[in-house]
């Protein structure tokens, strides 16, 4: 081995048809990784070979990538590039045992999220204890990434800058929040509440698997839930009763884009049975007391429903369909019936810390998980700071949107992942004051970073590019965080996912923040405050 050699992994779907679709854009992300090398004197060396039979060069599968990172030497400098979603564990389990330097590596593009996919590798890799350096760029042309590529090149190693970076203070919330905080954190540890989880690890995430021995000290305990049993009761649930969920949409004004092409359209059918899912998930949620629930997203499911999305929304939502027990009773009425999407179980634990922290301070319930899916400045003018793409992959909560019920529609997923469709719960984020959180696990230990950020209303041509640069189909948040730059962000982001809230006003937001801060302190998480957030104390 060369000492200016350069070994290159791509990690791909498991989906055949999205690696074939998605390869073109991956090709010509190593083209331009290579050319920078070379202009530092190091040679790329691709480390599995381009499949011609399949289509592609992505490792699709966790021996794929065992074997390929056992083929190169131990102290090897690896990169993994990634300009397309990937499943982490195609490439973790190899990287573990690994000796020498490594660097994930993403495009900056909206339409291939080879930033979201590295995201998640990165914070797989954090949780697994394993070294790395990460970097991104748009052309692989800038100074930014020229500097750090040479640095990692001679060194092994980046540093990215993390002055927005500080430890929780507790002198910085107000007493009568930390008795609030104090409040609801003994209350979880003696009454304890249940996480239901519809099979973990969706999409190769081992960063979203939170070890029970971490959630036990909380009171916090998973209820493992098979995505079959919700297969078995969505089909048990008779059409009168999925129709009063379509028709109780229908009349808050939802605008549902349907066809009669069940290959390629959202139809009628595709509609009732995801309500179908959605009375079965509430009803299943009681069943078990799960205070929590996450439903995998594509896998299993897919071959057998349509799309879980329009489920996740609803159940997110306060204002939501009714649905009774046997006794007539109503499930929950007026709140939310908490989901993770994608079985983020550290989405799932922040949710739970959000509803019980907004519950005691009079703050919107509705909160959801995002992409980090891309970001951009502003092509309308309209504000000159840097605005993130956050995007959910199918479903946010109504009450999020411009105009409600009224302001969400449902548009089919693409075919391309879901050959059973079902439609989204999307529509455009309405501005206001937001918080943004992540829980992750690092060094075996629960983390969370916090900040405040708003959600800004753009031009209807802006959301409309932004869209189109990424997927129109999904709901869109117009992000803006305080104090913290794209590359701040890039550079520590511990998950694709971002967890965001409303307050109903700025002082809210920040109190909201320094009470849950609080809250992750009594519960022995180590809280940091990410960017400018106002001192409540």
């Amino acid at each position: 081995m060369s000492e200016n050699s350069v070994y290159l992994f791509a990690s791909g779907d498991s989906r055949e048809s999205a690696n074939r679709t998605c390869w073109p854009a991956q090709e010509v992300m190593e083209r331009a990784f290579a050319r920078e090398c070379r202009a530092f004197g190091f040679d790329v060396n691709r480390a599995h070979p381009v499949d011609p039979d399949k289509g592609h060069g992505f490792l699709s599968s966790q021996r794929d990538g065992m074997d390929a990172v056992a083929s190169v030497p131990s102290d090897a400098k690896i990169v993994v590039a990634e300009a397309v979603w990937q499943y982490s564990h195609h490439i973790l389990p190899g990287l573990t045992s690994h000796k020498g330097p490594i660097l994930t590596l993403a495009n900056w593009s909206g339409q291939w999220p080879g930033l979201v996919g590295m995201l998640n590798l990165n914070g797989s890799l954090s949780k697994a204890g394993v070294s790395y350096s990460t970097l991104w760029s748009a052309d692989f042309d800038d100074g930014f990434f020229r500097d750090h590529l040479k640095a990692w090149l001679s060194t092994g190693k980046i540093s990215h800058d993390d002055s927005h970076v500080a430890d929780y203070d507790p002198d910085l919330t107000p007493d009568p929040d930390k008795v609030t905080a104090g409040r609801i954190a003994a209350d979880l540890r003696k009454n304890k509440s249940i996480m239901g989880v519809f099979d973990e690890g969706c999409m190769g995430m081992y960063n979203a698997i939170i070890p029970d021995e971490l959630l036990m000290p909380l009171g916090v305990f998973k209820e493992r839930l098979s995505q079959s049993a919700l297969y078995h009761e969505t089909l048990q649930i008779s059409e009168g009763e999925a129709r009063a969920v379509y028709d109780w949409m229908r009349a808050r004004g939802m605008t549902f884009h349907l066809g009669r092409d069940e290959a390629t359209e959202l139809t009628e059918d595709q509609v009732l049975m995801q309500c179908r899912m959605y009375v079965a998930a509430v009803r299943m949620a009681d069943a078990f007391d799960c205070e929590t629930i996450g439903i995998q997203y594509q896998q299993g499911l897919k071959d057998l429903l349509p799309a879980s999305d329009l489920v996740e929304g609803m159940l997110n939502n306060a204002d939501r369909p009714d649905v009774v027990r046997a006794n007539g009773s109503v499930i929950r009425p007026g709140q939310p019936v908490i989901h993770f999407n994608e079985v983020d179980e550290c989405a799932g634990l922040d949710a739970l810390l959000i509803n019980r922290t907004h519950s005691a301070l009079g703050e919107p319930l509705e909160t959801t998980l995002h992409d980090i899916r891309w970001g951009d400045l502003d092509a309308s003018g309209t504000t000159d700071q840097f605005v993130w793409v956050f995007e959910i992959s199918g479903a946010a909560p109504p009450a999020h949107h411009l105009g409600g019920w009224t302001g969400s529609e449902s548009l089919r997923q693409p075919a391309m992942y879901f050959p059973s469709g079902g439609g989204t719960l999307s529509g455009v984020a309405k501005p206001g004051e937001i918080i943004w959180s992540r829980i992750y696990v690092q060094e075996s230990a629960l983390h969370m970073d916090i900040g405040r950020g708003r959600c800004i209303e753009l031009p209807e041509s802006e959301t409309e590019r932004r869209r189109r640069s990424t997927t129109p189909e999904w709901p869109i948040m117009h992000g803006v965080l305080d104090g913290v730059s794209r590359d701040q962000l890039m550079g520590r982001h511990k998950a694709n996912h971002i967890q965001v809230v409303y307050a109903n006003s700025a002082s809210g937001a920040d109190r909201a923040l320094w009470t849950r801060a609080h809250l992750g302190h009594e519960l022995n998480i180590k809280v940091n405050i990410i960017g400018d957030v106002a001192g409540s104390g």
